[in-house]
């Protein structure tokens, strides 16, 4: 990690800021960006990014479209690369440790943004780490974009739901991702806990040619799960 990098702020800053935060293997990469004055929220997103070792990062096009989707919305937003990517230190380890380096991410957003409502949103691979952590992490909503519910090394067979707002958004042309696999999860999940599904026709699993209504479906499932607008 170069030390280029300031260290994490105590407070979350009022724009755009790039930092490496303290994280179990080592620092972390992140960026967090505030939601404008008129329209934000006593919220705060963390951003998850598709697998490592096929070269996810927090520069992915549809991370980066779905952090501009909930900061227009109001959100306060953080998006961080899981250690062994870019310049966040440490080893792969399979969605173990990645499920530490995010409760590392969120007890900073929670220590600097106190109060504040915590939403987890994950891509692909990062959406397993956010549902994996949903609960132990106490997330007030979640959004999950082409989760990998069948195949590809995660079993979401154990894991314990939210009864929380959550969103599902899966492409019907998902080549890396059946969704017909994911659709059954969802449908396999007690009405309590089971997530709105918003399917995309002829939509591949980076949404190729459809990342401006990937936006608009979430801002559009958001509206209704935002608190009132933050007091000046």
């Amino acid at each position: 990690m170069s030390d280029l990098l300031p260290t994490a702020p105590d407070r979350f800053p009022a724009e755009t800021m790039s930092f490496a935060l303290a994280g179990p293997a080592g620092k972390l990469e992140c960026e967090a960006k505030a939601a404008a004055a008129d329209v934000a929220r006593d919220v705060v997103a963390v951003i998850c990014h598709p697998l490592s070792t096929d070269g996810g990062s927090m520069h992915n096009k549809v991370v980066t479209m779905v952090e501009r989707s909930l900061r227009e919305s109001g959100v306060d937003t953080v998006v961080f690369n899981f250690r062994s990517v870019g310049r966040s230190e440490g080893a792969f380890d399979h969605g173990h440790g990645e499920s530490d380096d995010l409760a590392a991410v969120v007890a900073w957003a929670r220590k600097v943004r106190p109060g504040a409502e915590l939403w987890l949103a994950g891509f692909s691979f990062g959406s397993y780490v956010t549902i994996r952590n949903a609960v132990r992490l106490d997330a007030r909503a979640l959004i999950s974009i082409a989760p990998p519910a069948a195949g590809r090394g995660w079993d979401f067979a154990p894991l314990e739901l939210p009864a929380i707002p959550w969103l599902v958004v899966m492409g019907d042309a998902d080549e890396i991702v059946d969704p017909q696999a994911v659709y059954d999860w969802v449908e396999s999940i007690p009405e309590d806990r089971r997530p709105q599904l918003v399917t995309m026709e002829d939509t591949s699993h980076f949404f190729h040619r459809r990342l401006m209504d990937l936006r608009g479906a979430i801002k559009h499932a958001v509206k209704d799960w935002l608190p009132e607008p933050r007091q000046a």
